[in-house]
């Protein structure tokens, strides 16, 4: 998910295109979008913003790593600073006991920080098979509580090490109440986005440097099977609505239907779009996390996380 060490230089010049871009009707008319409805800007206040995770409510968690912050935009439009020193969060994730799950990257972690007291416990040290992890990136939870997450290296100015010690970017699956995590593939060149639908059968993942995102199925023992490739894109974060559409993100957010035909694409003015979820008390609010930014999109479809 997020690559911010990469794009900033470049962040001026993408916004003004994205703005260039955005003030153009979109090629392509998304009906899963309300009808004229356009991004609206939050705010920009924010160094980067990132892995946005809804809870029970609709309230949204999103981070902004650069600054070691999580806040929270609630369903009724307010904004606030939920939790300082986070342990660098990047992508983020709601379990069913309403824990916020992060992947804490500062010392390659996973996190469970209960909302209420923001109590944190480490649900995954920071190492695998005796190596420091390369960074998880970002995470879905399964309907039974087990865990798959991207784990991508991207330097980060707060490492002291400059070099990965992982041999490969992998993703992971965590069984529900173990820290002994287990690759379920090695042969992506850099995971990244990931989400999985509400059965528990089918996961996506988007391999950002090779520009491709893959479906699997989720096999009973958590292993994956039948990899295919799902679309010709990459994607930093990913979501899915309820009637099973993908959402990417990178340039706008791309819309792609089950079967991976891509049916538009939705622009946003900012240099790059990270990651996108679905809130709201109906969950039908598109939450947008975008460089400095975050925006907000009225929908016709729900979302399903």
């Amino acid at each position: 998910m997020n690559r911010f060490r990469f794009i900033r230089p470049l962040a001026a010049l993408l916004t003004l295109f994205a703005q260039i871009a955005f003030a153009r009707p979109a090629a392509d008319s998304l009906t899963v979008v309300a009808p004229g409805a356009k991004p609206r800007q939050v705010s920009q206040q924010f160094k980067f913003t990132e892995g946005p995770a809804v809870d029970k409510k609709g309230n949204i968690y999103f981070t902004d790593q650069p600054n070691d912050h999580i806040w929270k935009y609630d369903t009724d439009g307010n904004l606030s600073l939920f939790m300082e020193k986070t342990g660098r969060s990047n992508g983020l994730y709601i379990d069913k006991k309403g824990n916020i799950i992060a992947c804490a990257d500062e010392k390659n972690e996973l996190w469970s920080i209960n909302p209420k007291n923001k109590a944190v416990t480490v649900l995954l040290p920071g190492q695998f098979e005796g190596k420091k992890f390369n960074g998880p990136n970002d995470l879905w939870i399964t309907p039974k509580g087990d865990i798959y997450f991207t784990d991508p290296f991207y330097p980060r100015p707060w490492w002291t090490h400059k070099t990965p010690e992982q041999t490969g970017q992998k993703v992971f699956f965590l069984k529900k109440g173990t820290q002994t995590p287990v690759v379920v593939d090695a042969a992506l060149m850099q995971p990244n986005g990931i989400v999985g639908t509400p059965d528990g059968k089918t996961l996506y993942v988007a391999d950002i440097r090779d520009k491709k995102t893959y479906k699997y199925q989720i096999n009973t023992d958590g292993s994956l099977g039948n990899r295919q490739l799902f679309c010709e894109m990459g994607s930093d974060g990913m979501t899915l609505d309820s009637q099973g559409n993908l959402y990417i993100t990178g340039q706008g957010v791309t819309v792609f239907d089950p079967s991976g035909r891509k049916l538009g694409n939705i622009p946003v003015p900012a240099g790059w779009t990270a990651n996108v979820c679905f809130g709201g008390k109906d969950r039908k609010t598109l939450f947008i996390t975008a460089s400095q930014s975050v925006f907000v999109l009225p929908m016709t479809v729900k979302g399903v996380e």
